[in-house]
C-alpha cells in the first residue's frame, strides 16, 4: 500500500495538513515519505510539541511518537528536505523563539514563504535572527505575533513582496520608516496597528526614491490611530486648481495600488479621503465603519477612484440618496457593493445603481430601513445577472421568514 501512495503521489508540491490537532509523528512521517517531491507545507494550528535543550533535534525516525507531533520531529525532516522545501506555515503553532531560531539555521534551508500567524510568543529577536538567515523570503506573515516591536520590521528582508503585519499593538510609526526600503513589496496587511498614525507610513511608501512602486494590496484597517496630516485636508478643501499631483511623500505614488482597505479609520474625513484616494486602476476598496464618510466624499472617491469593482461602505451612515446620485455614474465596473447598515439610503438609491452599475453581481442592503422589499424586487428585476442581494431587515423587519 505504502508503494502505490508514494507512486501516487510522486509529483505532490503542497501538502496542506492545517487544522489536525491529532496529528502525531509516526502518521506525519509515513504520509510525507510518500511525498518526495514537497516544497510546500502547511501546519497551521496542529498541536506541535517543543522540548528544548541540548537534545533539540536529534530525534530519529525509530523515536518517531505514535500519540504526539513535537517539534524534534518536524525539525528533522525539514533537514532531510532544506534542499526544496520552499513554502512552510507553522500558524498557531505556539512556536517559541528558540524553535524559530532552530529552524531558521538548518543548513541549506533557503524559505520563500513563512507564515507565523498568531506565534504570540515569538520575540522581536527571534524574528530578527530569522530574517537574517533567511534572505530569501518573499512572504512572510507575522500576524498576531503580540510580543512583536519596530525591531522585528526593521529586520525583514529587503526583497519581501507580501508582509503581513496584522494585529501588532506594539507597532509604532518608527518601525514605518523600514517599509521605504522594501522596493519589491507588492502586497502589505497592517489591519489592527492601533499605534500607526500615518505620516512615517506615507513617507515611507510614497517616497520618490526607494518605494515600493509595484504595491497592489494594502491594508490598513482598524487602524484606529491612523489620520491625514492636517495641510492635505487644507490643499483638498481649497481651490479647484490646486495641482493634483502630490507634493512631496504622498501615497498617491502608489500607482499600481489595485485593492485599499481603509475599513474602521475613524479619525479619516471627507477632505483626506478625497485628497488621498486618487487611484485610477483601484479595483477593490472598503471604507465601512467611517463615522465622517459623507456624501461629498462618496462624489470625490468616485471620480478619483472610477475602476471600482468591488466596494464596502456598511455603517456608512452619513451617505443618502443625494450622494449616490452623483457617484453611481462614475462605477460602470462594480460589480461587488456592500451598503449595509447604511440608515439614510432609500429605494431611489437602488433605482440609481440600477441605472448606472450594470456590470453588478453582489449587493447587500441588509438592514437599510429606508429600504423595503418592492425596492429590492424591482432592483432584481432591473438587473437579472445580480446573483445575490442580502436584503435581511430591509424596511426595519426580518424578513428571514417572507423570503
Amino acid at each position: 500500500m505504502a508503494q502505490s501512495v508514494q507512486q501516487a503521489l510522486s509529483g505532490l508540491c503542497e501538502l496542506n495538513l492545517a487544522g489536525l490537532r491529532d496529528l502525531a509523528d509516526l502518521s506525519f512521517n509515513r504520509l510525507s515519505s510518500c511525498a518526495p517531491s514537497l516544497e510546500r507545507l502547511s501546519l497551521a494550528y496542529c498541536h506541535l510539541t517543543f522540548e528544548l535543550g541540548p537534545a533539540r533535534g536529534s530525534i530519529s525516525p525509530q523515536d518517531s511518537s505514535p500519540s504526539q507531533f513535537s517539534f524534534c520531529n518536524l525539525l528533522r525532516l525539514v533537514q532531510e528536505w532544506a534542499g526544496r522545501l520552499r513554502a512552510l506555515d507553522l500558524s498557531g503553532t505556539g512556536l517559541p523563539p528558540e524553535a524559530l531560531q532552530a529552524l531558521g539555521q538548518v543548513a541549506g534551508l533557503q524559505l520563500q514563504e513563512l507564515s507565523l500567524h498568531s506565534c504570540r510568543d515569538l520575540s522581536t529577536e527571534a524574528v530578527a535572527t530569522l530574517c537574517f538567515q533567511q534572505p530569501g523570503l518573499t512572504s512572510l506573515d507575522l500576524s498576531g505575533c503580540s510580543e512583536l516591536t519596530d525591531g522585528a520590521l526593521l529586520a525583514v528582508s529587503r526583497g519581501l513582496r507580501r508582509l503581513s503585519l496584522g494585529k501588532l499593538q506594539r507597532l509604532t510609526d518608527a518601525g514605518c520608516t523600514a517599509l521605504g526600503g522594501l522596493q519589491e513589496l507588492q502586497s502589505l496587511d497592517m489591519a489592527e496597528c492601533c499605534l500607526v498614525r500615518g505620516r512615517e507610513l506615507a513617507q515611507a511608501l510614497g517616497s520618490m526614491h526607494g518605494a515600493p512602486s509595484q504595491l497592489a494590496s494594502l491594508s490598513l484597517a482598524h487602524c484606529s490611530s491612523l489620520k491625514s496630516r492636517p495641510e492635505l485636508e487644507h490643499q483638498a478643501s481649497g481651490t479647484k486648481d490646486a495641482c493634483p499631483e502630490p507634493q512631496g511623500p504622498s501615497l498617491l505614488m502608489l500607482r499600481a495600488l489595485q485593492e485599499l482597505d481603509l475599513t474602521a479609520c475613524s479619525k479619516l474625513t471627507d477632505a483626506s479621503l478625497a485628497k488621498v484616494l486618487q487611484f485610477p486602476q483601484l479595483r477593490q476598496l472598503s471604507l465601512s465603519l467611517l463615522p465622517e464618510f459623507t456624501d461629498n466624499g462618496l462624489v470625490a472617491v468616485a471620480r478619483g477612484c472610477p475602476s471600482l469593482e468591488h466596494l464596502a461602505l456598511s455603517h456608512c451612515s452619513r451617505l443618502s440618496d443625494k450622494g449616490w446620485a452623483q457617484a453611481a455614474s462614475s462605477w460602470p465596473r462594480l460589480q461587488h457593493l456592500n451598503l449595509s447598515s447604511c440608515s439614510q439610503l432609500i429605494e431611489q438609491t437602488l433605482d440609481a445603481i440600477g441605472q448606472a452599475c450594470r456590470q453588478l453581481r453582489v449587493l447587500d442592503v441588509a438592514t437599510c430601513p429606508g429600504i423595503n422589499m418592492a425596492a429590492v424586487r424591482r432592483f432584481q428585476a432591473q438587473l437579472p445577472q445580480v446573483s445575490c442581494v442580502q436584503s435581511r431587515f430591509v424596511g426595519g423587519a426580518d424578513l428571514t421568514l417572507t423570503l
